[in-house]
């Protein structure tokens, strides 16, 4: 399947794995560009350039396929040195970096004088927009459902990705719901031009955090996510489990009084607890509602070939025998 997002990218299938803090090392990454989608480094997760430069070297040793960086630019507890970071990339000869949080516009000049190409993550099309005119090479388009941050307007990808065909010139990838081929052949209806897949990617064999995380994702539906930091207007969409039930708690408690001091040891430092530790109620991690479309853990490589086998099923079997169903009774009818 070619798109504009494999053409850009130099990738077989339209799928990317989004930067997942304490997921997205060299092994998930490597296992994803393999299987012909674009594996994501996540930057932040190595703690210095030199230690996100090792990382990088180890992905190079594991594929000759292309795969990216991703740098999240949120208010964090500590202050990266992104210049730092970007020097790292370049120099490696990473040509792609999915940036994310706030917008990328006074790292461009940098990122491009590399010939880095940016995809940046938007939960709004006036974002998306920001993004295109800055230079952006492509935007994924995260909906209300995602894991994460999806931002404060609440959008829904039904409603936000034919808003964005609508007005973007640039290519983008949905993210946000996104687990199969039915997400996939729907986002190309919608006018994406591939996804973006986090959570399920958690879900997979080479995904490199404790079994505990793995389970808690199979066992939870649509229903067992939260919405927190909301009085904060940082919003980030969580796993339920006895933490994010105390932030909960705190927030009630706090009302807009709420300062990110009173949950900080909830969501701060809580990665390597959950994923490397297996402890689940340590605190708040990102899960998209998705997992309630996640039923098994298969390989990073058995997961993209369902999903492009699927999707070629569905739009030459089940949806042209709809059309040919149609195009049959107009005829009788005649």
């Amino acid at each position: 399947m070619k798109t504009r997002i494999t053409d850009l990218f130099g990738i077989a299938h339209p799928i990317i794995q989004g930067g997942m803090h304490f997921v997205g090392l060299a092994e998930l990454a490597s296992a994803v560009s393999n299987a012909g989608g674009l594996g994501m480094i996540t930057g932040l997760t190595q703690r210095t350039p030199e230690l996100l430069a090792k990382e990088i070297a180890r992905c190079q040793e594991m594929t000759d396929k292309p795969f990216g960086v991703n740098l999240t630019f949120l208010p964090t507890f500590a202050n990266p040195p992104y210049p730092e970071y970007i020097a790292a990339i370049a120099e490696a000869g990473v040509k792609v970096v999915e940036t994310a949080g706030r917008s990328p516009e006074e790292h461009m000049s940098g990122l491009k004088a590399a010939g880095i190409k940016v995809i940046h993550k938007c939960t709004s099309v006036r974002h998306a927009l920001k993004a295109e005119a800055i230079g952006c090479d492509a935007v994924s388009v995260d909906g209300f459902e995602c894991g994460g941050h999806p931002g404060e307007d609440d959008v829904p990808n039904m409603i936000l990705l034919p808003r964005a065909a609508e007005e973007l010139s640039i290519p983008f990838v949905a993210s946000g719901g996104m687990a199969d081929a039915r997400s996939l052949v729907a986002a190309l209806a919608l006018g994406a031009e591939g996804m973006n897949m986090g959570t399920r990617f958690i879900a997979t064999k080479e995904a490199p955090v404790h079994d505990n995380v793995k389970q808690a994702i199979l066992k939870a539906t649509e229903l067992d996510t939260s919405l927190i930091m909301r009085p904060l207007r940082n919003t980030e969409r969580v796993l339920n489990n006895m933490g994010v039930s105390r932030i909960r708690e705190i927030e009630q408690d706090k009302g807009v009084a709420l300062t990110i001091d009173d949950i900080h040891d909830l969501v701060a430092g809580v990665y390597p607890k959950v994923m490397v530790n297996g402890d689940m109620d340590a605190g708040a991690w990102s899960c998209g509602m998705v997992a309630g479309l996640i039923h098994d853990i298969p390989t990073v490589r058995e997961l993209i070939d369902r999903i492009m086998a699927e999707a070629d099923r569905l739009v030459h079997q089940r949806l042209a025998s709809l059309y040919a169903y149609r195009r049959t009774t107009l005829l009788e009818r005649a």
